[in-house]
């Protein structure tokens, strides 16, 4: 249970992100300085701006580390030796992702970076932030956690060096991963640490990876994963586990994991129960100032982005192997209520930067609101990835009606003009509403509506866990006619995925094909990056589907 807030508060002032403000606020020591590789923004889009707020309004006193000079141990010393322990996040991407781009040249800017600066974190950021942490202040305890630490917690491969790597808890000798979305974790292993425990006590908790010692032994109700030995010297040990370890995604059956590094073992526990509604709407009412730190001269582009949404869910039960969404948020949605998001809408256009346009109400996915599972005993035993594919599972509760609501209701918000709809519509969901799609045609699609088929081949399709391109075209149709009914002309504006696995010569020409046929020029075509933990990765490297073990075209 997370600490009990009123729907939406007052905003209070940045917590501390050097040693002066620390000092302002007659401050002694911290409980825990929370290391980030993104700028500070304490904003509910920002992990760093929704962790620490979760530690505050638990009682915690908590400072800022915000892209530190790694090459100097100096910075981790300005707040003193932290009470309970360092919290270190590379950040809201995989540091290597938001470094180079999938023909592993170096980006030309950072998004959550000050003027889009980049160089601003190292390569791998974590591994150089727990190691400054530890040099700084030894027998403090070290958690790691963001998507970086999450997709890397067991022996995994990376693009970049084009090897298969230990898991980071070894090489960045990490106390605990915090795996997954991580505000229910850190408030109990604050609050047990704070309780006078060791940190090796906290390893019953879920949702958490650590490191056995060579002497030590692994739980006996595990299940032994192949080792890091045998997944880098053998393609189908690998792909062995890639299947078993995403089996073991569902929080409500899922089982313990160990891997072996040498006579080391590497033990990753269930992952963290979905966030109740009431736990959702006091991380979401937490008293955020929607600003970055004032230390901060230049823009942030990242926050520029999303400064004006407003978060509705998590999740997505979309299971797409090219994504790492599921693997990290989860397949269960998790949702606000509706007066939790029309009461930060309030706030929101109360607040004197606001233009009166709303940029983005969603989530992962802009329409997966309240959906979940019909029969709670057979979701409890489910292992599917996927609940939308390759077909719409008949117990998924497909009701728009909460959304179609809660869209109306927004609009209705004094002091709003428009509100968007940006996050990606999960088209096969929308097209059994035909109320959505006309309410979302009419109000929330401000001429162009962007979609993701990703592809047109049907084998290509079927590797990345995505709808036959009738799909598309179906709800193409259904957009057009819709926006008509609006009297509106609007079009929808298609992305597509370049050199998936099982994309050959002729999967690209029957794309490019399509689009000619079409009139289709499209925008943007992202190139696939082989990202940790996700089961395109695992095609990518081994050249075999872990679940079929059907090689796939690289």
């Amino acid at each position: 249970m997370l600490p009990e807030r009123p729907l939406v508060t007052l905003p209070r002032p940045h917590l501390p992100a050097s040693r002066a403000e620390m000092e302002a606020r007659k401050w002694d020591d911290v409980d825990i300085v929370f290391v980030t590789g993104d700028a500070y923004v304490d904003h509910p889009s920002f992990a760093n701006g929704i962790l620490t707020r979760v530690l505050e309004a638990a009682g915690f006193r908590v400072a800022v580390l915000a892209q530190p000079d790694w090459r100097s141990v100096e910075p981790w010393r300005q707040f003193g030796r932290p009470r309970l322990f360092f919290a270190i996040s590379a950040g809201n991407m995989d540091s290597m992702i938001n470094h180079y781009t999938a023909n592993k040249k170096v980006r030309n800017d950072d998004a959550y970076s000050p003027g889009g600066r980049i160089g601003l974190r190292p390569d791998r950021a974590t591994l150089p932030y727990c190691q400054r942490a530890r040099e700084a202040f030894p027998g403090v305890p070290i958690i790691a956690g963001g998507v970086e630490a999450s997709l890397r917690r067991l022996a995994h491969y990376d693009y970049w060096s084009d090897t298969v790597r230990r898991s980071i808890l070894l090489d960045s000798k990490a106390d605990l991963v915090v795996f997954g979305m991580g505000e229910q974790p850190i408030v109990t292993i604050a609050r047990r640490l704070a309780a006078g425990q060791s940190v090796k006590d906290l390893r019953d908790l879920r949702g958490v990876a650590y490191a056995l010692g060579a002497s030590e032994t692994p739980p006996d109700d595990a299940i032994v994963l192949p080792s890091y030995e045998e997944v880098k010297t053998d393609k189908r040990k690998f792909a062995l586990a890639t299947k078993i370890i995403h089996q073991e995604t569902n929080p409500l059956n899922a089982r313990r994991l160990v891997q072996y590094h040498d006579r080391q073992a590497v033990v990753c526990n269930p992952p963290s129960l979905p966030i109740s509604q009431e736990d959702m709407d006091r991380i979401y009412g937490l008293p955020y100032t929607r600003r970055p730190h004032p230390m901060y001269k230049e823009k942030i582009p990242a926050f520029e982005a999303i400064k004006d949404s407003v978060t509705l869910m998590r999740g997505c039960f979309g299971g797409c192997t090219f994504c790492s969404i599921t693997a990290h948020q989860g397949r269960i949605i998790q949702s606000r209520s509706q007066e939790s998001v029309l009461s930060e809408l309030q706030q929101l256009a109360q607040d004197p930067d606001f233009k009166g346009v709303v940029s983005d109400i969603g989530g992962p996915t802009a329409n997966m609101y309240q959906m979940r599972c019909t029969r709670p005993e057979v979701e409890a035993k489910c292992r599917r990835l996927s609940c939308v594919h390759p077909k719409i599972c008949k117990l998924l509760g497909t009701d728009h009606g909460p959304l179609v609501e809660l869209m109306k209701k927004s609009r209705e918000v004094e002091g709003i003009r428009r509100v968007h709809v940006a996050s990606g519509v999960r088209m096969d969901l929308a097209q059994k509403s035909p109320e959505y799609l006309q309410e979302l045609a009419a109000h929330h699609v401000g001429g162009h509506l962007k979609v993701a088929p990703e592809h047109t081949d049907p084998e290509v399709l079927r590797r990345m866990k995505k709808p036959e391109i009738n799909d598309y075209q179906a709800f193409d149709r259904a957009f057009k006619e819709a926006s008509q009914r609006a009297g509106k002309r609007q079009y929808t504006v298609p992305y597509f995925i370049a050199s998936h696995p099982g994309s050959d010569l002729n999967a690209m020409i029957h794309l490019a094909l399509f689009l000619k046929r079409n009139g289709y020029r499209p925008d943007q075509v992202q190139d696939f990056i082989p990202a940790p933990f996700d089961i395109a990765t695992c095609m990518y490297y081994t050249g075999l589907d872990p679940f079929t073990g059907e090689e796939v075209y690289v």
